[in-house]
């Protein structure tokens, strides 16, 4: 079962995962293409943010692209007709009950969906079953424990930790790219092989300061403010101070730094 989504479905939601989407795309996806005529499974494709770029690295490849939102779907078509991507197609379905026979694809790829769910070997075990034998499995995640800024601030520790804690409530873990290398190994891939991919953010890299550190991470902080508070993890002036603390790492002099986890791993 897929806990709840931290972050939430509504359109600032959306604008920022088009926004991570689109400045991240060199960093994580650079390496990720896939031959012509394979079968590649996009499990988790929410609205769409990384399927146009999987389809244009791999023009010759057909992908299909599940998620258990509608909703999302419906965005992410549109988005995929926009880009004028025609080697997708995109399928309603639940993670845990994908409609598709064993060995259905050569190729998985899940990109910012384990964090979200309260068994990810499980799930890595269902999606291996899809897989055919010496097929590959990429995965994606963050670690928000991988954060450090400056100027540095207290405040701004807590209130990441705040959406650290309420996507653990919820069931997900906001840490797990730390986590991919020993989840895959339990789920018995082979060959696993994790990459960093770090954001470094200072101001010789505005397009960064803005569509990262500005419209990704901090807009995602920003938006738990209302959770956290009603849920006594934080007072409002901590907070508010800590939100602050992280927009002034995007002025001429300040710092910003993250990690990705990207992992791609071998079924034997």
């Amino acid at each position: 079962m897929i806990s709840a989504y931290v972050h939430g479905y509504d359109p600032r939601e959306n604008i920022r995962l088009q926004d991570q989407a689109s400045t991240l795309v060199e960093l994580l996806h650079s390496d990720t293409i896939y031959p012509a005529g394979s079968k590649v499974l996009e499990a988790g494709c929410g609205v769409g943010a990384q399927t146009v770029t999987l389809a244009r690295n791999s023009p010759g490849a057909m992908i299909t692209s599940v998620d258990i939102s509608d909703n999302s779907l419906a965005t992410a078509r549109l988005k995929a007709e926009a880009a004028g991507v025609t080697n997708v197609v995109f399928q309603q379905g639940d993670i845990f009950q994908l409609p598709f026979a064993p060995n259905s694809f050569d190729h998985i790829f899940v990109c910012f969906v384990l964090e979200h769910l309260p068994e990810p070997v499980k799930v890595l075990n269902i999606l291996k079953n899809y897989l055919k034998s010496g097929g590959t499995i990429t995965v994606i995640e963050g670690d928000h424990g991988s954060t450090y800024f400056f100027p540095e601030s207290e405040a701004a520790h807590k209130a990441i930790g705040c959406q650290v804690e309420l996507q653990k409530r919820g069931g997900g873990n906001a840490n797990i790219g730390r986590e991919l290398y020993p989840l895959l190994n339990r789920a018995g891939f082979e060959a696993i092989q994790v990459s960093p991919r770090v954001v470094y953010v200072d101001a010789s890299k505005p397009g960064f300061v803005d569509g990262f550190t500005k419209k990704t991470f901090t807009a995602m902080i920003e938006g738990v403010r209302e959770a956290a508070l009603a849920a006594g993890m934080i007072d409002q002036d901590t907070f508010d101070q800590g939100i602050q603390d992280l927009y002034r790492t995007t002025e001429p002099d300040g710092v910003f730094c993250y990690t990705f986890f990207k992992a791609v791993a071998i079924k034997q």
